[in-house]
């Protein structure tokens, strides 16, 4: 009997340490893992204790946990980061007026400005009197891309390299054969005045120039061209070209009356003196008639002229017209005092803008400094054309002038001197105080 009392009791204690045994071997299991949610991102760096968010796979209870933490990550590569991210998109390119591009193909502050001129036929010696009238005023150095025939290029050079030393040092000059990438050569040659299309073409051939200001060969300077450059800083962000209105009143205007075809504005625009940023014309693909979709400068030229060469009246001019009337935003005006031409003059005084300030620039088209039907247009010239190139602007240059004015006071253009004579004399005494008055106070 004993024997059996001491067999059940083992037995039940042996039972009581199996069930002990089994509940603390599950209460040592660890917990199961929690899964973490799929879409997790890693967050910005804050230090070198940041732990990252993963995902982790189940493991069972033998295995241990492994914690992942991020690599640390220097400044550097923390700030590289942050600028990929934020990426920003190209921009326009901006006016550049007058700057150059250095070896690295960054663009730098230039000292000098661009003149483009087209001299074809008779226009040499006209040329060569622009050229001097644009270096008699000018405070900054001017480099002279001139156009010509390949018979007038020697003439060009023998003329330029007569000049005296005080002037030749203010300029540079290369020249070019008259060339047309596009159409066909002796119809371009044609168009208007002999070459006077190569203008279109100036953005496509001087690929290396960022901005210039192109002149027909019948323009005279009669203040510094620094001053008509200085334009070039009121262009907005869209604006790539400047030039002046055809004319002032639209009931006597040209386009507003005769044009066949679309024009810019109310009255047109004259192209005799032009500013173009030849950057953003490259860059810009044109609103037209004929394509949806738009088209760039070059592609644009000879399909606008085949479409138009029926209904064009001025060449070149005419197109431009056309392109800037679909292309409004892209053009800048400056006025009329600006490109001042006997159209101002001859049916009476309609420029208000000369009549407060003077004429800035002269245009004599209509070939008057050659003839007598406009002598104060051409008194000008005469005057300019024989200047002798000495320092004494006002013996040698202004009081012929304004002598030889007085004989022309009884002409339609004449009978306003001040207008012709104000900016000259203006001009002359800026030159005279910046040579002689400082000289004075500092030897």
């Amino acid at each position: 009997m004993r024997i059996h009392c001491k067999i059940v009791a083992i037995a039940v204690c042996f039972g009581v340490f199996l069930l002990l045994y089994f509940l603390g071997g599950n209460a040592a299991d660890e917990p199961p893992l929690k899964e973490v949610e799929k879409d997790s991102y890693f967050q910005p760096y804050s230090g070198p204790e940041n732990v990252v968010s993963v995902k982790l796979p189940k493991k069972s209870h033998e295995e241990p946990l492994k914690v992942l933490k991020t690599p640390r990550l220097s400044r550097k590569e923390v700030k590289i980061s942050a600028r990929k991210s934020d990426v920003k998109p190209k921009l326009r390119p901006k006016s550049d007026e007058g700057r150059a591009v250095d070896k690295s193909g960054r663009r730098v502050a230039s000292n000098v400005m661009h003149l483009a001129v087209v001299a074809c036929g008779n226009r040499l010696e006209e040329t060569l009197t622009m050229v001097k009238s644009a270096l008699i005023f000018s405070v900054k150095k001017i480099k002279f891309h001139i156009f010509a025939e390949e018979d007038l290029s020697s003439e060009f050079e023998k003329g330029l390299s007569k000049w005296p030393r005080p002037f030749s040092a203010k300029f540079q000059y290369s020249i070019y054969p008259i060339t047309f990438s596009v159409g066909n050569a002796d119809e371009w040659k044609k168009l208007f005045k002999p070459c006077a299309a190569q203008r279109l073409f100036l953005p496509v051939i001087l690929k290396d120039v960022d901005a210039l200001l192109y002149v027909d060969t019948d323009v005279l300077f009669l203040r510094p061209m620094d001053d008509i450059w200085s334009f070039f800083k009121a262009f907005n962000s869209t604006q790539l070209a400047a030039m002046a209105p055809e004319h002032e009143i639209p009931k006597i205007g040209w386009y507003s009356r005769f044009a066949r075809h679309p024009f810019y504005g109310v009255t047109g625009v004259n192209s005799g003196v032009m500013l173009m940023n030849l950057t953003r014309i490259r860059s810009t693909v044109f609103k037209n008639s004929m394509i949806a979709t738009g088209l760039s400068w070059e592609d644009m030229l000879h399909p606008l002229y085949q479409k138009y060469k029926n209904h064009i009246t001025w060449g070149d001019q005419d197109l431009l017209n056309i392109i800037f009337h679909y292309n409004p935003e892209c053009l800048y005006t400056f006025p009329c005092q600006w490109n001042y031409r006997p159209d101002h003059c001859m049916y009476g005084s309609n420029c208000k803008g000369a009549e407060e300030e003077g004429v800035s620039i002269l245009h004599g088209n209509r070939g008057v400094y050659h003839d007598d039907k406009q002598p104060a247009f051409k008194v000008v010239y005469d005057a300019i054309h024989d200047y002798p190139f000495e320092e004494n602007l006002f013996q040698s240059l202004f009081f012929p002038l304004q002598t030889k004015f007085l004989d022309t006071v009884n002409t339609l253009c004449g009978r306003i001197p001040q207008v012709f004579l104000k900016q000259v004399e203006k001009t002359m005494k800026a030159v005279y105080e910046q040579k002689v008055v400082r000289r004075v106070k500092h030897p």
